[in-house]
């Protein structure tokens, strides 16, 4: 098979399994592009008899040796560590594939909490449902350790709190009164619609002001909003976006990104918020 057909192909997968790994776009599109052009050096000299597995395994391998090297960058890393958001603008058959699958912000944050390995093989049976034989083959473990490992995986997985039960459009109704309220300054309304013990997580990475550690309770986080938004200039745009598989918002300044906020809900109201305004993070995001 032509190499640009199986790009066209496999890259939505590779690229869904490279993301979830790093929480990394840019990483991402540069390990799928590795894996093809190994792949390309490689074809003339034996034959890949699985080629979905082969580009599985290279951008696998990749991604634990990519998440080991950025360990000790992570230790250093100022403030708090959010995955860069990942925005559908509803054209890109990657992203689609990703939406899918909901690749939410709470969701990657707690796959950063397993082992490279724990990950790898959570990833690839639990999400992409691949066979403990597959997955042997793509980790080079055997598949009695690959079930051990999915297991062990399975059960740090599933201490997460239980998902709301709101639709997409009710959330994305509450994120818009929500964001409405605090374009007003409309305090009693933000608060209606957080819990009492929401959460905001942000991420300057150092290169921006942001606050250091999670802002707890509703009325903290609704002070610290309504500080921001004294601070926006008047040319500064909001925009409602999908955001990780969720409703979210999309801030400009001088038509460029500043932040990104996602948030996710809990007995039907808002309970984290997670906001990027990491420069870095958000590069792919500039027109």
């Amino acid at each position: 098979m032509e190499t640009e057909h199986l790009y066209q192909m496999y890259k939505p997968l590779l690229f869904s399994i490279a993301y979830r790994m790093t929480g990394s776009i840019a990483d991402a599109e540069d390990l799928v592009q590795e894996a093809f052009i190994t792949y390309n050096r490689v074809k003339s000299e034996k034959v890949i008899e699985n080629e979905k597995a082969y580009l599985s395994k290279i951008v696998m391998n990749s991604s634990i040796d990519k998440l080991r090297s950025a360990a000790s960058k992570r230790e250093i890393y100022v403030g708090e560590w959010l995955p860069e958001p990942l925005v559908d603008t509803g054209n890109d058959p990657a992203l689609t594939y990703l939406m899918k699958e909901s690749i939410s912000t709470a969701y990657l944050l707690l796959l950063q909490q397993l082992t490279e390995d724990e990950r790898a093989v959570y990833l690839l049976r639990e999400v992409f449902q691949y066979s403990y034989e597959e997955i042997a083959t793509i980790i080079d473990k055997s598949s009695a350790n690959c079930r051990q490992i999915f297991h062990r995986a399975k059960k740090s997985m599933n201490n997460r709190p239980e998902a709301s039960a709101l639709d997409f459009y009710s959330m994305r109704s509450n994120v818009e009164q929500f964001t409405v309220a605090l374009q007003k300054g409309n305090i009693p309304k933000m608060l209606e619609l957080l819990k009492t013990d929401s959460v905001l997580i942000s991420d300057g990475g150092g290169k921006v002001k942001a606050a250091l550690n999670p802002i707890y309770t509703s009325e903290r986080i609704v002070l610290l909003f309504i500080s921001i938004m004294k601070k926006l200039p008047e040319n500064s745009r909001m925009e409602f976006e999908v955001v990780n598989g969720y409703p979210g918002v999309v801030v400009s300044i001088n038509d460029s990104v500043a932040y990104v906020v996602s948030m996710e809900f809990q007995d039907d109201k808002i309970w984290r918020i997670f906001m990027v305004s990491n420069p870095d993070k958000l590069e792919h995001l500039q027109k």
